[in-house]
């Protein structure tokens, strides 16, 4: 490992010399200086990972150093020792942002677990990580070679994206790439599980049968609504399930999660499709059957998810629920916050929906903007970039205020996304749907073996626009391209987050159930 360099001020420091020379035994490099304009001048010409102060200097005190280091250095982890536990000092001393305190007389071993806490925790982090993953490796690889059922996928899906969250503390490349190999088999057999499953599955065939879109509301929400509190149902459109566990612990801050579950999604997984069959607890052929005037097909004009309030109201009432909502939709963050400064006003409804479309409009802008395809090019940036938002979001302002009150609270979603970067060719006419994971139209050409076909669309109890209208639908990390200049269009989406396919980040959705502390 790099020195690890030590700054340690004490007008006493001559005596701290056994404990000096136990760190120096240790490998690290001790700078001792005896006051803390010592120790400025000090790190004005070389570098500290981390600094201990005597709080009870002569001269420059402690906590007026501190100031000082934490003004001019404030990423630099500041220890303070001290004789005093009276809680003023401690005080001060919070307030001054410093990373620990130790009461003197100090152990050595003290000092040299403190330098390891501030030092090398992220590598001794990430050490115990990619070690625990090597062993989970070869487990996780037997479980593939099993023939799995929906909820064993659900698990394995779930350990996928543990490992994902944990492994990002590391940075061997090497384990990174087999770990990214590993989940590109999952994804593989996951998307040959599922194609050789989905038409059984909506048929009706078998008992290995998941919830799905249009099911989850009425196995999940409504048995809520008898509970007679508020519920409020958080929709974050195009959410993931990775994007969830990286955002738990501050949720955790909040409420307490009660359920962390998962459903399938139906495909298209796109927000026309699989969000309109959830509010609706149909699929799409059946509300277009059924809600002819609340089903607009993408050939025809006008917003896809215009009527998803009426189709959840419908749908509670074909179940005999009749209860006061309300529907909001939130575009932008004004309306947002109006929204979470005025729950008290939705505190008379049995159900809340609130529609959060930031996520997908992230993933939309990761195609047409640079500067946004930089800020989510992978995984990891991609999480980053949602927590960000959260963090700053009307939808963290909702929860706080909740927390506060006995309710119900669901968060949960119509479909995820995957980083696309593998070009699969197609051709086809005019009349072809312009999404990069799945198609529909006449005229389609394509290699069979490169995507999931369905020719006949009733099979998946999706709407026919034509008698000669397949659907096919990209597998894993795959996106559509025409041979029409084909290198500039693929030059334009590869690396982008796109969905509407089939993988485990579009398909395996979270549904999160939360209740006040």
């Amino acid at each position: 490992m790099d020195s690890i360099n030590i700054l340690w001020a004490d007008d006493e420091i001559d005596l701290l010399k056994p404990h000096i020379l136990f760190l120096e035994e240790k490998g690290y490099t001790v700078i001792p200086v005896t006051s803390g304009g010592e120790a400025l001048e000090e790190l004005e010409h070389q570098r500290a990972d981390i600094v201990f102060l005597d709080e009870n200097m002569p001269g420059m005190t402690g906590l007026d150093t501190l100031t000082q280091i934490k003004e001019r250095y404030p990423q630099v982890p500041v220890v303070m020792i001290t004789k005093s536990e009276e809680e003023h000092i401690m005080d001060e001393a919070l307030g001054g942002k410093i990373s620990d305190y130790l009461i003197k007389p100090v152990k050595p071993n003290q000092i040299l677990l403190t330098v390891k806490k501030f030092t090398e925790a992220k590598r001794l982090v990430s050490e115990k990580s990619t070690m625990n993953y090597q062993q989970q490796f070869r487990e996780i690889g037997m479980t593939l070679s099993g023939r799995l059922d929906h909820e064993e996928w659900m698990q394995l899906y779930r350990r996928l994206v543990y490992w994902d969250l944990e492994l990002s503390n590391t940075d061997d490349e090497n384990i990174h790439e087999i770990f990214r190999s590993q989940r590109a088999e999952a994804n593989h057999l996951f998307c040959r599980y599922y194609e050789q499953n989905y038409i059984d599955w909506l048929s009706g065939k078998g008992d290995d049968k998941p919830l799905m879109s249009h099911t989850v509301l009425r196995e999940k929400l409504f048995p809520l609504l008898a509970e007679q509190r508020p519920t409020f149902l958080i929709v974050i459109d195009n959410f993931r399930y990775d994007q969830w566990k990286y955002l738990q612990p501050a949720i955790e801050q909040m409420m307490e999660v009660k359920r962390d579950e998962l459903f399938y999604s139906i495909i298209p997984t796109t927000t026309q499709f699989a969000r309109n069959s959830m509010f609706a607890g149909l699929m799409p052929a059946e509300i277009e059957r059924k809600y002819p005037k609340y089903w607009i097909n993408e050939d025809e004009e006008g917003y896809k998810n215009q009527y998803e309030y009426e189709l959840l109201e419908e749908n509670l009432h074909r179940h005999g629920i009749n209860i006061r909502t309300s529907y909001n939709k939130v575009l932008n963050a004004q309306y947002g916050k109006k929204l979470a400064d005025n729950y008290n006003n939705l505190m008379t409804n049995q159900l809340n929906v609130v529609i959060f479309n930031f996520i997908d409009m992230l993933s939309h802008a990761s195609t047409d903007s640079n500067i946004v395809r930089e800020l989510s090019e992978s995984d990891q940036a991609y999480r980053s970039v949602t927590r960000s938002w959260f963090d700053h979001s009307p939808l963290a302002d909702l929860l706080r205020n909740l927390a506060t009150r006995d309710v119900n609270v669901v968060i949960t979603t119509d479909h995820g996304s995957v980083r696309v970067d593998n070009p699969v060719r197609v051709k086809g006419d005019a009349t072809v749907s312009v999404n990069l994971r799945y198609k529909q139209g006449r005229l389609l050409d394509y290699n069979a073996k490169d995507v999931f076909e369905v020719r006949d669309p009733s099979k998946i109890f999706m709407p026919r626009r034509h008698i000669t209208s397949p659907y096919i639908f990209a597998h894993e990390n795959d996106f559509f391209a025409y041979p029409n200049n084909y290198n500039q269009y693929v030059q334009y989406y590869d690396s982008t987050f796109q969905h509407g396919g089939i993988s485990m980040e579009e398909i395996l959705i979270p549904f999160i159930t939360l209740q006040s502390k």
